[in-house]
C-alpha cells in the first residue's frame, strides 16, 4: 500500500495541540520532531550525553508533527480536513503561540498523489438517490437519481469520507421542502449542495477556510444553486445572526462538544441539528453534551470508526 506523510510546523506547546487534532480526525501514531526534546534529554555536564549534540544543530528551529495516512482514495478528503482544522486551530485562543502551522504533504513513493487520486475518484451513490460525480467524468443517469457535481480543490468533503456520507444520508432524511438550512465548516460544500437538491429554499454555507468558501461557491454554482446556496467566511457562532430549520456540522468531536449549546440560537425550536466528524470513541462524550445541551431524539449511525447524529431541539 502506498502511504501519504504529513507533516505540521508549529512549536513546542503547539505540537501537543496539533497531535490532538489528528487524533480527532482519527489519526494516531503522531511522530513529533522538537529540537528541545534534545536539549532536555542531554545528561549533566562532565558525563557522557546521550544524543550527539549535532543532531540537535542540524535540526530546524521548528517543531514538526508527522502523521501518515493511506494513499487511497480517501486520501485527498483526509489532507483537505486537516488543512481545515488547522485552519480553525489558528483561530483559537490556547494561550500560546502555535507557530505557522503550515502542512507539508508528500507521498513516500513520490507520486504525484495531489494528481494521482483522481484517477481513483469515481461516481459513487450516497444515501438513497444521490449520486456525487466528480466534474471530470461522465455518468449516465438514471431517473430517481440526484447529481450533485463535485470538484474538492484542496477543501473537504468529495463523499468518500464516511463521515460525509452518513451526513449527506441525514441531509436527504430531515431536509423538508422549503427548509432553511446552515452548513457549519462546509468545505466543498457536498452538505449544502444535497441540502438545495432536497428542496431547501435557503442554505447559508459558512467556512473559516477561505480556500474552501472559494470552492463551495464554484461547486454550488456548477450545479445551479447560486440562487439558494449563500457562502461567508467565518465563524457561525460569532458572524451569523440567523435561524434555520437545520443545522450542519462535519467538523470533529471536540468542536461539535464546544458548538452544541451555543448553535442552538441558530435551530428553530423543533429544528434539527445533524453532526459528524465523531470518531466513535468520542461517541458518547458527544452524546453527552448533546443531552446536557436539551436536545432530544438523537438518530445515531454508526459507519466504519466514524459516527453521525440527528437530533430534535426542543
Amino acid at each position: 500500500m502506498d502511504w501519504i506523510r504529513m507533516m505540521v510546523r508549529t512549536t513546542t506547546e503547539g505540537a501537543e495541540a496539533v497531535s490532538a487534532m489528528f487524533m480527532g480526525m482519527g489519526i494516531q501514531g503522531a511522530v513529533i520532531e522538537d529540537k528541545a526534546d534534545i536539549q532536555l534529554n542531554q545528561r549533566p555536564e562532565g558525563q557522557w550525553d546521550i544524543i550527539d549534540e549535532t543532531i540537535a544543530q542540524r535540526m530546524e528551529d521548528d517543531v514538526k508533527v508527522t502523521v501518515y495516512i493511506a494513499g487511497d482514495g480517501r486520501a485527498q478528503d483526509t489532507v483537505a480536513h486537516a488543512r481545515q482544522e488547522l485552519q480553525r486551530l489558528s483561530k483559537m485562543d490556547l494561550g500560546f503561540e502555535l507557530g505557522k502551522l503550515t502542512l507539508d504533504v508528500d507521498s513516500i513513493d513520490d507520486e504525484d498523489w495531489a494528481e494521482n487520486w483522481k484517477s481513483q475518484y469515481k461516481p459513487f451513490r450516497l444515501g438513497k438517490h444521490f449520486v456525487v460525480k466528480p466534474t471530470w467524468e461522465e455518468f449516465e443517469k438514471k431517473e430517481d437519481d440526484i447529481i450533485i457535481e463535485i470538484d474538492p480543490g484542496m477543501a473537504f468533503g468529495s463523499g468518500t469520507h464516511e463521515t460525509t456520507g452518513m451526513c449527506v444520508a441525514l441531509v436527504e432524511e430531515y431536509v423538508k421542502q422549503g427548509d432553511k438550512v446552515i452548513d457549519v465548516g462546509t468545505g466543498t460544500g457536498i452538505l449544502a449542495i444535497a441540502a438545495g437538491k432536497v428542496g431547501a429554499s435557503d442554505v447559508l454555507a459558512t467556512d473559516l477556510d477561505a480556500m474552501a468558501v472559494r470552492v463551495a461557491r464554484e461547486n454550488a454554482d456548477l450545479n445551479d444553486m447560486h440562487d439558494i446556496i449563500r457562502t461567508r467566511e467565518g465563524d457561525l457562532l460569532e458572524a451569523v445572526d440567523e435561524v434555520a430549520d437545520v443545522a450542519v456540522a462535519n467538523i470533529i468531536a471536540d468542536v461539535i462538544i464546544m458548538m452544541s449549546a451555543p448553535i442552538m440560537k441558530h435551530i428553530r425550536p423543533g429544528g434539527i441539528f445533524i453532526c459528524s466528524g465523531i470518531a466513535r470513541e468520542r461517541q458518547d462524550e458527544v452524546i453527552d453534551a448533546l443531552n446536557a445541551a436539551g436536545y432530544q431524539n438523537l438518530d445515531i449511525r454508526n459507519q466504519g470508526e466514524w459516527t453521525a447524529i440527528a437530533s430534535v431541539r426542543p
